[in-house]
């Protein structure tokens, strides 16, 4: 078909880029160390890192027994909204309590314009939850799969500043990097060109192309017979990238649910437990978050082609307190409020309360240490938009300080985000 012909002309082309430095990212020395963060080995040394709720994310052993195994179940399933499948998950956790190896946990991400709140802050909360576990965090950035989507106008340069920005705001956030790994794709691919399209091939030809065009919406795009070729490419590269990278565990949004369980779907049918026959794929298991909404009316998900539906990770106290006064919010309604899945998905887990401040005749100050009894009160009204509102405001804004102040103080920092600002979304 013309799509096949296209696809492995596409391939072939890549298959030609030079293996040298050409596609390398020009560095700076405040930006060499996020390179690539080796994860710091499990042991007895205790090094502390304060995130979110000021835990400390960082240099705790574990013990093999039985009830450390289900603690650690237990966190990480939290982080997800689903997991496919929680017996392969416990199985993972009790072979790998009494072995060496770190458990891989994997996130991809297209540089292709501001960070959103979900992508800055709900990560830093996944990653620090699952690093905490024991296990580690490797960031696939993703250069050549936004130039494939065409994002930026496909110009590499500027998707690789943008995801220089991404580290930037992450570190900002204190996000646990002594067990995080940044790698880029288009430097690891050309370092095993032979092995990732070897890959690529093999997922293409045991797919599809009705299977393959099913996950065209992990490209933010709808599926249609006049897309580009590329959208073909683009899922399975994603794909290949589970075993390129050796993942146990893919921890995404529910919108990367399809490409993930196409990777289970390729992984060998009744692969051996942990441990046994080495060298066959086994299924990895998806650890998929909740999807935070737009802040307007009927928006599944935020969008930085609409600035006003979305709270970027530099935006000015005013600002955010202009989004929130008009966001969707109305009352007694909870499911599909997205001032209610901010103070849920966000502010819940990071600070462990939620304060909102009224006046006396309106029944005083109240504080909300579980979501609960949040949502009970708003339901029944005993809790109000108005009052809602300038509370959420206020405890995104203290979420977002560090990262201003960030970019703000550090020179080099402050001119990518000019930067990054001066680049014309792409949708």
């Amino acid at each position: 078909s013309c799509c096949t012909i296209a696809f492995v002309s596409l391939v072939l082309l890549l298959f030609s880029f030079p293996r040298n430095s050409s596609h390398r990212i020009a560095e700076t020395p405040s930006f060499r160390l996020s390179r690539e963060i080796q994860p710091k080995a499990v042991g007895n040394d205790h090094t502390t890192t304060m995130g979110p709720k000021g835990v400390e994310t960082a240099g705790r052993g574990y013990s093999t027994g039985e009830g450390e195994v289900m603690e650690k179940f237990r966190a990480i399933r939290a982080v997800g909204e689903e997991c496919v499948k929680e017996e392969d998950l416990l199985d993972l956790l009790n072979f790998r309590a009494n072995t060496s190896r770190v458990i891989r946990c994997y996130d991809g991400f297209e540089p292709s314009g501001r960070m959103h709140i979900a992508q800055g802050v709900q990560k830093v909360i996944a990653v620090n939850s699952l690093t905490k576990n024991g296990c580690e965090f490797v960031f696939w950035i993703a250069d050549w799969f936004a130039q494939l989507n065409n994002k930026l106008g496909g110009d590499l340069n500027k998707i690789q500043a943008v995801g220089r920005y991404f580290i930037e705001i992450w570190k900002a956030l204190n996000m646990d990097m002594q067990r995080v790994k940044f790698l880029w794709a288009s430097e690891e691919i050309n370092k095993r060109s032979d092995e990732y399209w070897t890959r690529v091939l093999d997922i293409s030809r045991k797919s599809t192309l009705s299977r393959i065009n099913r996950c065209q919406k992990i490209m933010g795009r709808n599926q249609s017979s006049e897309g580009p070729a590329a959208g073909v490419m683009y899922a399975c590269m994603q794909c290949a990238d589970i075993f390129f990278l050796g993942v146990d565990i893919c921890q995404m949004g529910m919108d990367q649910r399809k490409i993930n369980m196409l990777a289970r779907e390729y992984a060998e049918v009744g692969a051996p437990p942990y441990g046994r026959k080495k060298g066959r794929l086994r299924k990895p298991i998806i650890l998929s978050h909740h999807m935070l909404p737009g802040l307007k009316l009927g928006q599944e998900k935020m969008s930085k082609s609409d600035p006003t539906s979305a709270i970027f990770m530099e935006d000015t106290e005013s600002e955010v307190n202009v989004k929130i006064k008009k966001a969707y919010c109305p009352p007694g309604k909870v499911e599909g409020n997205p001032c209610l899945e901010y103070i849920r998905y966000l502010v819940l887990p990071w600070a462990g309360v939620f304060n909102v401040k009224r006046r006396a005749e309106d029944g005083g100050d109240i504080r909300y240490d579980e979501w609960e009894s949040l949502a009970s009160d708003f339901a029944n009204e005993n809790l109000h938009p108005g009052d809602v509102k300038p509370a959420l405001a206020r405890a995104i804004n203290s979420i977002l300080e560090p990262v201003r102040l960030h970019f703000e103080r550090d020179a080099e920092a402050k001119a990518l985000l000019a930067r990054i600002k001066s680049f014309r979304p792409t949708r």
